[in-house]
């Protein structure tokens, strides 16, 4: 099962979850901890737009709202910053805030140097780096690349994307729309060009049969004006009917 489809399930499940009636603030925030620790999820937008989180509002367990937006749309340096904001992080979404990381990064470059993945991710040295690299973001299925040691770089090849932030929303609406206006321009484009080469396909073919007619036209004049066509015609004729009278 690819990374996608199998993250769409977990999705669906925390959603329904959170949308249940019955679930109280306790619960919300037991399932908040639950989905922001879990392996195969790398994206909260969905369950942070369920109505029923507002019951998290105003009660001891707010935070829980702080955190679940922070792995939608945060960072590792994001949690340093804001640290006494939230309340202290289990191993498991350390890693994953961590992961999350990465995938932002991969959002702006393709070749990512050692020194800024170290430093974002508060990393003391380039094993520890690698190792997680390859454990928790290759051998996951979150991002694919290589490691190069001389260059001290990840040259990422693919990666999953991350939610988007609300003020990405525009920009990407902005993005598609050119993208969708450059692709109607290629497809006219490429219209065209298929009419121009039918166009050509068929002049060819009615150019190629004037040829042939023309030819055939001046085989029979040279038939008609050459006496030689005709004096080689009827000896042929005469030694063909010498050659049955024998026989």
């Amino acid at each position: 099962m690819d990374i996608e489809r199998k993250q769409s399930e977990v999705i669906d499940h925390f959603v329904k979850q959170a949308a249940s009636v019955d679930a109280s603030a306790s619960n919300l925030a037991a399932l908040v901890l639950e989905a922001t620790a879990h392996p195969s999820l790398f994206a909260f937008s969905e369950i942070l737009s369920v109505p029923n989180l507002d019951k998290l509002k105003g009660t001891q367990y707010s935070s829980s709202l702080d955190v679940l937006r922070l792995f939608a749309y945060g960072t590792w340096s994001d949690y340093k910053r804001n640290v006494g904001c939230f309340p202290a992080l289990l191993p498991d979404q350390v890693r994953k805030l961590k992961q999350l990381t990465v995938l932002t990064l991969i959002e702006t470059e393709k070749v990512l140097p050692y020194d800024q993945l170290m430093e974002e991710l508060d990393v003391s040295n380039v094993r520890e780096l690698e190792d997680f690299l390859i454990n928790e973001c290759m051998y996951a299925g979150i991002a694919r690349g290589k490691l190069d040691q001389l260059r001290r770089c990840f040259e990422v090849q693919f990666a999953i994307g991350r939610d988007l932030r609300p003020e990405q929303l525009d920009n990407m609406i902005h993005t598609l729309s050119t993208w969708l206006g450059t692709s109607d321009s290629l497809l006219h484009m490429i219209q065209e060009k298929i009419k121009w080469a039918d166009t050509m396909s068929e002049a060819n073919k009615i150019h190629r049969k004037e040829i042939v007619d023309k030819v055939e036209e001046v085989k029979k004049s040279l038939k008609k004006s050459n006496p030689l066509s005709r004096l080689t015609w009827t000896y042929e004729d005469t030694k063909r009917s010498f050659l049955n009278l024998e026989e």
